[in-house]
């Protein structure tokens, strides 16, 4: 033992150096306890809301997203191609305004929060403390939509729309880990539980006015992309209009919006563009088993091109035992909680252009974006009646669940 005692002391008094030498802010953010959080994108006006993750949901803090946005502006400006693409979305899918917050997660620490900004075709990761930027990554091609972060929440992966490609982040550093090519307009991303598998729903054009079923092959190469979430090689492609022609539905698009996996991925649940409902595939099958289609607003008209986006219904959330759905109804002003092994939908809760659907963080609410509205709204999953809601920024869109430091209520800057 006494040989050893020397190197043991060395090693003690290493140890002691490093941390002494550590930066306090550092040791502070590593001590600091966490809050859970639900963090709201608003959209058109390049914000995000924090909110409680259950009970009251009451505002935490907001974060500005574009605080570079002078910046990006000018760099957008200075470039013809850039400007176009600038304006063909703010004309197109940004119904006439620019998309500042498309989709949006926070780092596992609770001290940053990353997201896609579809006018600047870019991610970037702010600071919670300062409201800074960390690193900003830009996309290929010329918009940045829907995300995904890793189980471990190490990485994130993002949509390029316009260049028919994933990305996948190092979530700390924005460090491009890989990519992998989809199908057109490559939408919503979805990581498996274990963390092996990413998938990408890819929803072709959806800002032409040729939306007849008749000319639904103008929309372009549609599908689900299966990759190894290691490699991101594809490990399988799965396109729906097949399955959908099996079951006799030739005239329903096969665009693959909103989804969401059952708890043991056995099933998939999924709404598709210009439909009230939504349809479970199973896996193991590898076949559309039963479609729900979803009651109609009177108010609504049957005319595809004055659906937002080739989108009727678009959000979509399961309750963490698998037993209710969650439905936005995007064009028919409502959002219901359905029985998931009777179908049978509950109560239609009155909502302005629900766009997005997620949990609260306590699992008893689903949470829903009224963009219409600029207001978030609870439903009770046990009885499927509104609770409560809350009012956030402009145009409020996508709503994920995250952390930051329990004494957080905004940046200091």
């Amino acid at each position: 033992m006494p040989a050893f005692r020397p190197r043991l002391l060395c090693c003690v008094a290493a140890a002691l150096a490093l941390t002494a030498g550590a930066p306090a802010t550092a040791a502070r953010a590593e001590a600091d306890p966490l809050r859970e959080a639900l963090f709201v994108g608003n959209n058109w006006d390049g914000t995000a809301d924090v909110i409680a993750s259950s009970g009251d949901f009451a505002r935490i803090g907001r974060i500005d997203v574009v605080p570079d946005k002078q910046q990006r502006l000018a760099e957008i400006n200075a470039d013809p191609v850039k400007w176009v693409y600038f304006m063909a979305i703010r004309n197109s899918v940004g119904e006439g305004h620019d998309q500042f917050a498309d989709d949006m997660y926070s780092t596992p620490d609770g001290r940053s929060v990353v997201v896609s900004r579809p006018s600047f075709a870019d991610v970037v990761s702010i600071d919670l403390a300062t409201g800074k930027l960390n690193w900003r990554f830009p996309v290929a091609g010329y918009r940045a939509d829907h995300m995904a972060v890793s189980p471990d929440g190490t990485r994130v992966a993002v949509s390029a729309s316009t260049a028919n490609t994933v990305h996948v982040l190092d979530i700390t550093s924005g460090r491009e880990l890989g990519s992998f090519a989809t199908g057109d307009k490559p939408h919503e991303n979805i990581f498996t539980k274990d963390g092996k598998y990413l998938w990408n729903m890819a929803i072709g054009d959806v800002n032409t006015a040729l939306d007849a079923p008749w000319l639904d092959w103008t929309k372009g190469d549609r599908h689900i992309t299966v990759v190894d979430a290691t490699t991101y090689q594809p490990v399988k492609v799965i396109d729906m209009r097949q399955r959908l022609d099996a079951i006799g539905l030739k005239d329903y698009s096969d665009a693959v919006r909103p989804a969401v996996f059952s708890p043991d991925e056995s099933k998939l649940y999924f709404q598709v563009s210009f439909f009230n409902g939504f349809f479970e595939y199973d896996l193991a099958t590898d076949r559309i088993t039963r479609t729900k289609t979803l009651p109609k607003n009177p108010a609504t008209g049957d005319d595809r091109t004055t659906f937002v986006n080739d989108s009727r219904h678009h959000g979509l959330s399961m309750r963490p035992d698998g037993s209710k759905l969650c439905v936005a109804g995007t064009m028919d002003d409502y959002a219901t909680v359905v029985d998931r092994a009777t179908l049978q939908e509950g109560p239609l809760v009155p909502a302005s252009k629900p766009y997005w659907a997620t949990v609260s963080g306590d699992g008893r609410d689903c949470v829903i974006s009224e963009s219409g509205a600029d207001q978030v709204t609870a439903i009770d999953f046990a009885t499927g009646r509104k609770r409560l809601s809350v009012p956030v920024g402009d145009h409020p869109q996508r709503v994920r669940l995250g952390h930051v430091s329990a004494d957080w209520t905004g940046p200091s800057s």
